[in-house]
Formats: C-alpha cells, structure tokens, sequence
C-alpha cells in the first residue's frame, strides 16, 4: 500500500484553475522556483492527493503539530500543510530533479525527502484523518476555515483534467 514518497512540482496553470474555485488553493510558486509538493499521500477512488512543503523557518520550532500540520523533524526541516493538500493526476506534475536544484536547497529537500520516507505511515495517517474528519464535517471550525475544499477540488481535478485531453 504505502509506496515511496517524493517530491514534485504541481503546473501553474493547474493551480491558477483550481484557485478560481478555492482561494485556499496555494501558490506553488516563490521568486526562486516552484515550490516542491510531497508525493502521493493517499488515494481516494481515482483521486490522488499531495500536500505542500513549507520551508523551515523559525516559528515551526514552537508550533504544535495539528491535524492540518505537521512538522518535519520537530521543524528543523520545515512542515506539511494538509490544509493546502490539493488533488491531482500525473498530468497535473513533474517529478522534481533534485539535480537541478542549488547544493543548499538540495540538501534540505534531501533531508526532508528522507525524513517523509521514514515516516510514511504518519504522513498517511495524518493526511487521511484530516480528509476523513474535514468531509465528515467533524473538524473545528477554524480548521474547517483554513482548509481548501477537498471535494470540490476533486471534482474540478476531473474537469480540468478531462477538458485538457
């Protein structure tokens, strides 16, 4: 079941779409490059899920894990937004090259890479109880409000994946 995790870049333009319907749909884009989404997470019918990476800064050394966030290595190697989790198909990514990358951000989406791997079965956990508790509607409000709208998403994935063919 759980495979292994990896990192990828989600196209612009498939975001942009997404965003029209759900402003909590994040930018996967900063001024140096796209920002790399952890790999599959879990699988509902035909829908495959991946969730943001947040680069590490010094607030997740104090914040709590929720069940919307997750830190990587207690926060030294930055977070997982499931909140921001959003649907999408292979079209919908790019495998990242971590080649490609500067040796110092290499290095940290290495270790943050290694360190999701080690921990998969709380990656799947985590991400599948918030999905669960969010569509059940038995999440906090304030958590309800800082979500992207799973379903909704899940539908428009489709559509703009089937428009796109």
């Amino acid at each position: 079941m759980n495979k292994r995790l990896k990192l990828v870049i989600i196209d612009k333009n498939y975001c942009d779409y997404l965003r029209k319907y759900d402003n909590k749909v994040p930018y996967n884009f900063d001024k140096k490059q796209n920002r790399p989404f952890v790999g599959v997470l879990f699988s509902i019918g035909q829908i495959k899920y991946f969730a943001p990476l947040a680069s590490p800064k010094p607030k997740h050394l104090i914040m709590k894990d929720t069940i919307d966030f997750l830190k990587i290595d207690g926060g030294t190697l930055g977070a997982i937004n499931f909140n921001n989790m959003i649907p999408v198909t292979s079209k919908n990514v790019t495998l990242l090259d971590l080649k490609k990358q500067d040796i110092k951000y290499q290095k940290l989406l290495s270790s943050q890479l290694y360190w999701l791997n080690r921990n998969i079965d709380l990656i799947y956990m985590h991400s599948k109880f918030l999905y669960d508790s969010y569509i059940n509607k038995t999440v906090p409000k304030y958590i309800t409000k800082r979500c992207c709208n799973f379903k909704l998403l899940e539908e428009k994935c489709i559509e703009y994946n089937t428009v796109k063919n």
